[in-house]
């Protein structure tokens, strides 16, 4: 029985309509439906549209947020950045600590790193395929492995310093091997290279990276 104004249910003088997204709400939004459809198929398939669609929004309205589709993963691959350099940072001090455990500081790290990636798959490979074609990706990523590179270097010579490691290679050539190891190994592991030759069993990874970087630094003295 078809129903008229009188009998739907009224809106109180008091009541308020939803209030609409706002911006952060909308950013968020375009960034999770990315996240999403970077699951489904490469960077490349996905259109303004789609993620304009996905987000509840209008594609001028998205170009309000974000530039490009690259910005947009750009923006993905910082945030799994920020998650990977909070649990390397939080022990970095402690590696310097006369009780320390160096084993323990170098697999709360690489766990860190491993954990970030491996758990943001679809933004990992996203990345891998666009560093291939260059641009503000490639630039945006080499920086990241810059700044980890740093922290290694340092991390070896507060090693050697204090007596825990001995001297060999300069620090920095050491942790620029050390991170290209394991940015090839990470990648191959988690798809972001197609092939899988260089892969590892992920339940197994960070431990066989932990040790060729322990045997690499220490030389075979006990690193915890």
């Amino acid at each position: 029985m078809p129903t008229t104004a009188a009998d739907r249910p009224r809106r109180g003088r008091g009541a308020r309509r939803p209030s609409p997204p706002t911006g952060d709400e909308r950013r968020a939004a375009i960034l999770e439906t990315a996240e999403r459809l970077l699951g489904e198929r490469p960077l490349r398939d996905i259109s303004i549209d789609d993620l304009a669609r996905g987000a509840g929004i209008s594609r001028p309205t998205f170009y309000f947020y974000f530039g490009s589709k690259d910005e947009v993963l750009l923006t993905l691959l910082e945030g799994v950045v920020a998650e990977a350099d909070q649990g390397v940072m939080e022990g970095f001090e402690q590696l310097a600590a006369e009780d320390c455990d160096p084993a323990h500081w170098w697999r709360r790290a690489l766990t860190a790193v491993y954990t970030a990636f491996g758990t943001r798959r679809a933004v990992t490979i996203a990345v891998a395929e666009a560093y291939a074609a260059g641009g503000e990706v490639r630039a945006r990523w080499e920086q990241f492995i810059q700044r980890w590179v740093e922290l290694t270097a340092l991390a070896i010579t507060a090693e050697r310093e204090r007596g825990a490691a001995p001297d060999g290679l300069p620090a920095h050539e050491l942790a620029v091997m050390l991170n290209a190891m394991n940015e090839r190994v990470m990648l191959g592991t988690f798809g972001g290279f197609g092939s899988g030759v260089i892969a590892l069993d992920e339940s197994t990874a960070v431990e066989s990276i932990l040790t060729v970087w322990l045997d690499v630094i220490y030389r075979g003295r006990k690193a915890g």
